[in-house]
């Protein structure tokens, strides 16, 4: 299994602080995700210790993240990313186990760039602080209608270049969990290429193109959703072809 690999594969990189990563926090980018399988993964991941450092938190390597994420009963964010809308938001509390901290987080998609701003959290609920109610206010003004609609967890590798401002993150061991079901997704690591501007000539888009992988626009929090809820509740036929994908790689 990679998860037993974890740490056979990571500890050639060096490491890098996360303190030190703020300077590279990139919290507006450009955003090109790819869809790996384990094999795929491990071919590529030894390529890259010359060229990236690794972030390391409490002598790991990697990082335990949980999140759960908000939505409408009509699942309106959903069913935004579905329809292909141009401007779109998740809205999630995110947990990062490695040192204890959670955030609030609303992610916005305008124009292709993602946006990201959060604030220090303690709820584990949509019963939000008045400190998170102010805060989200100012970015999404009907936050009163949002409610649990999903959790996930997974173990996430993040690399930052050397020289230029980028970032890398691989996500693996994707877990999902609703209503006490559980559902894990073997074989299947998700790639996040974090630049200021799309650069098609780098290094890491050098590798996947010759590796005759191409980016793939997928949404964690739509995948899980997908296994959760009927085809009564929400529509997933303009996936289609992203769901054949993927369901190659995870076989």
């Amino acid at each position: 299994m990679l998860l037993d690999k974890i740490q056979e594969i990571t500890a050639p990189f060096d490491a890098i602080s996360l303190s030190e990563m703020d300077a590279v926090g990139l919290m507006k980018r450009m955003d090109t995700k790819f869809v790996l399988s384990e094999h795929q993964f491990l071919s590529v991941f030894e390529s890259l210790k010359d060229e990236y450092r690794i972030l390391e938190i409490n002598k790991l390597k990697y990082s335990e993240y949980e999140s759960l994420y908000f939505d409408h009963e009509n699942m309106a964010f959903y069913r935004d990313h579905h329809r292909g809308k141009a401007n779109r938001m998740k809205i999630r509390i995110r947990k990062y186990k490695s040192n204890g901290m959670s955030f609030l987080e609303v992610k916005r998609k305008e124009k292709g760039q993602t946006v990201k701003s959060r604030i220090m959290s303690k709820s584990w609920s949509a019963n939000f602080t008045g400190q998170e109610k102010d805060f989200l206010s100012n970015l999404y003004p009907n936050h009163s209608h949002l409610i649990p609609s999903l959790e996930n967890s997974f173990l996430r590798i993040t690399l930052v270049h050397k020289t230029q401002i980028e970032r890398l993150t691989f996500d693996l061991n994707l877990t999902y969990l609703k209503e006490n079901k559980k559902v894990t997704m073997d074989n299947l690591v998700i790639c996040e290429l974090k630049q200021e501007r799309v650069n098609r000539m780098g290094s890491f888009y050098s590798k996947m193109k010759n590796q005759l992988i191409r980016p793939l626009k997928v949404s964690k929090y739509c995948l899980g959703v997908m296994e959760f809820y009927s085809k009564d509740q929400i529509k997933s036929n303009r996936f289609k072809k992203k769901i054949l994908k993927l369901n190659k790689i995870v076989c």
